[in-house]
């Protein structure tokens, strides 16, 4: 790892102590910042471009074009919305005066920190890592706080399953795109980009996410079928 606490790769996560939801986790906020500081490589899922979009009250699509940049990512082939730096600073562009400016509705990275997540796209099983070393602070040894009281706290308990469901989702089309050829499909772009509308852009924020997200994926499919 070339900076505290963030993983370079999968490879680089499963390095790091694994922890179960009832062991001992005494990690607590200091609020230094410094996970926000010079942030270059925070993905968010649909999801978490949905919560943010809400919080700004702006469409997901305008969210995104103000704050973040679109790209493929190269193994999955799937698009991607990546958060923007500030030109300025470097730093997440919802960071200010040392502080998150969206913070109850901060992406799942920024929620875990300094844990990793990792999602079994078969079984929707969830496993965690703890990102070494450690910031933060340590709570006393008689609260007896566990990986469970941080996950419940952080409310990421609450979104698992959308987050589960995400994860299986994009995994399925991942598959699809590289079975049909990848890159090298003529009709690659045009696909990849109506999959980025399924999952990050055509939601109102006016409604919940996960039905918009199961009726947007379900119309996809057939699309899919016809494009590639």
């Amino acid at each position: 790892m070339t900076e505290p606490g963030r993983a370079e790769s999968a490879a680089a996560l499963a390095q790091c102590p694994r922890l179960a939801a009832g062991e001992p986790f005494d990690f607590v906020c200091a609020g230094c910042g410094d996970c926000c500081r010079n942030r270059r490589d925070l993905v968010l899922s649909g999801y978490d471009l949905y919560r943010i979009a809400r919080r700004l009250g702006l469409p997901p699509r305008l969210t995104a074009d103000a704050f973040c940049k679109q790209e493929f990512a190269p193994q999955t082939l799937l698009p991607a919305v990546v958060l923007r730096p500030n030109a300025r600073t470097g730093n997440c562009p919802f960071f200010e005066a040392d502080a998150c400016t969206i913070h109850a509705a901060r992406p799942l990275a920024c929620a875990l920190y300094p844990l990793g997540q990792a999602i079994d796209p078969a079984t929707a099983a969830m496993e965690y890592y703890v990102q070494l070393p450690l910031c933060g602070a340590r709570v006393s040894a008689q609260e007896q706080r566990t990986l469970q009281n941080y996950l419940d706290d952080a409310a990421i308990t609450a979104r698992a399953g959308i987050d589960a469901r995400w994860a299986v989702v994009c995994t399925q089309l991942s598959d699809k795109l590289q079975q049909a050829g990848g890159r090298e499909n003529p009709h690659y772009l045009p696909a990849a980009r109506r999959i980025a509308r399924a999952l990050y852009f055509d939601y109102s924020i006016q409604d919940d996410f996960y039905p918009q997200f199961n009726a947007n994926t379900q119309a996809l499919w057939p699309l899919l079928d016809k494009m590639l």
